[in-house]
């Protein structure tokens, strides 16, 4: 086959059932190390003038299958698959970033990822602008001379803005700077940034494409679209003290980026998968067109539910006419808009709190994704470092509750929130 569609490479890409000893499932290769030919077959692994495993830290079997299927499933060129969404977001940016490099990215970011650029990073010399993505003028008018990379989420968490990725993209591109696009909310299910103009889209592998909260994952995906011999990026220009003088643009070029975060990155800051994990997140992106569509049609039924309730002050899903993101939802998520709905509570910070703590299907706790429905009030929790202003910026407000939908009968989930609901009155 050619061209196989989205389902079928979410079965079978990257899988040489030949080349694994006939195992029709992706076996586990629970295993540190690989024994070599000789000496200069190992010599020619660590050249990279022959392909093959070397180290876990590295590369593995299990997780070889995991990269080149998500490569598949987004349209990238290679993969590289990591120990959660956290380090795959600054494995990626330490892998192609120096002191002094600058940032823009969207305000409506994760909190963790929030905190990473605007604490954390800020310490190792490398800063960010945060702008309002509903314009796309304010990149373009934050791109400074030493800005080396866009950074967006295709779907904020928990803002849920649908983002214009085109326009952005041609912002980035104009600028010679790559676009890198964390799509785990929408999932390759629902969304390919690739297609809009990303060079680099990463995914917290635990969330949806997981689908059970069982393994912690991330991944690097590289486009292979971004020419990194522009002169703005000296480290893949110049020979790699850090690789036995490689020079990554001349020697790898449409892969030199990714060639780096596996050899370099994963070496350097140790951020590798488990082989395990990788073989439970393989289980679910199996699935994850389905459960996408179910959860995608659940979240839209109960976001139109919630607006008809009396104890709602507000809601805000991508997916309902009423919001403001629906035209561009229609453009970029026609296929379903994802699970997670954000609502006001009234009585505000305290009401929302004892919303979260009185459901009891929609389980309490920081994660989203699962195929069961979780609920959280992320200004007490997920967003609590950040100050009031930040809060704001990124669309957390005091009343804000976030539901990631599963995959549960409709009408249970509805009478599970009208149980919490009834606590409010009380």
């Amino acid at each position: 086959m050619s061209d196989p569609k989205f389902s079928t490479n979410a079965l079978h890409a990257g899988h040489d059932v030949k080349a694994h000893g006939g195992t029709r499932a992706v076996p586990i290769y629970q295993n540190t190390s690989y024994v070599f030919n000789d000496s200069d077959h190992a010599a020619n692994l660590f050249n990279l003038s022959e392909t093959g495993f070397i180290y876990t830290r590295l590369n593995n079997p299990t997780n070889d299958v995991l990269e080149q299927r998500l490569a598949a499933l987004e349209g990238g060129i290679a993969a590289v698959v990591t120990a959660s969404g956290m380090s795959a977001i600054s494995t990626a940016l330490l892998t192609l970033l120096r002191t002094g490099d600058h940032i823009v990215a969207c305000n409506s970011l994760y909190g963790g990822t929030y905190n990473l650029l605007s604490v954390t990073l800020p310490r190792l010399g490398i800063t960010t602008t945060f702008v309002d993505a509903s314009d796309t003028a304010n990149f373009t008018n934050a791109i400074q001379e030493n800005t080396r990379a866009v950074f967006v989420e295709s779907l904020g968490n928990p803002k849920l803005d649908v983002l214009d990725l085109k326009a952005i993209a041609s912002v980035a591109k104009a600028a010679k700077i790559p676009f890198i696009v964390d799509n785990t909310v929408a999932t390759p299910a629902l969304l390919n940034p690739i297609e809009y103009g990303a060079n680099i889209v990463i995914h917290a592998l635990t969330k949806y494409i997981n689908g059970n909260g069982t393994a912690l994952g991330g991944a690097i995906i590289d486009a292979g679209t971004f020419d990194y011999g522009n002169g703005k990026f000296p480290e893949f220009t110049e020979p790699s003290a850090g690789y036995h003088g490689l020079v990554y643009h001349e020697a790898l070029g449409p892969a030199a980026f990714i060639a780096k975060v596996r050899i370099e990155g994963l070496r350097d800051f140790g951020g590798a998968a488990s082989p395990f994990n990788s073989w439970q997140i393989i289980q679910g992106l199996e699935t994850l067109s389905v459960r996408m569509k179910h959860i995608s049609e659940n979240a839209l039924s109960l976001a139109e539910w919630l607006q008809g309730r009396d104890e709602v002050t507000w809601v805000n899903y991508p997916g309902l006419k009423s919001s403001k993101y629906f035209k561009q939802a229609q453009a970029y998520l026609p296929k379903g808009q994802s699970g997670l709905i954000t609502f006001g509570v009234k009585g505000g910070f305290e009401s929302a709190k004892k919303m979260a703590d009185n459901t009891k299907l929609f389980s309490l706790l920081a994660n989203i994704g699962d195929s069961k429905s979780l609920i959280i009030h992320p200004a007490s929790t997920t967003h609590q470092q950040l100050d009031d202003a930040a809060q704001e910026s990124t669309g957390v407000t005091k009343d804000l509750i976030r539901l990631s939908v599963g995959l549960e009968d409709l009408e249970d989930l509805k009478a599970d929130l009208e149980t919490a609901f009834a606590t409010l009155e009380k």
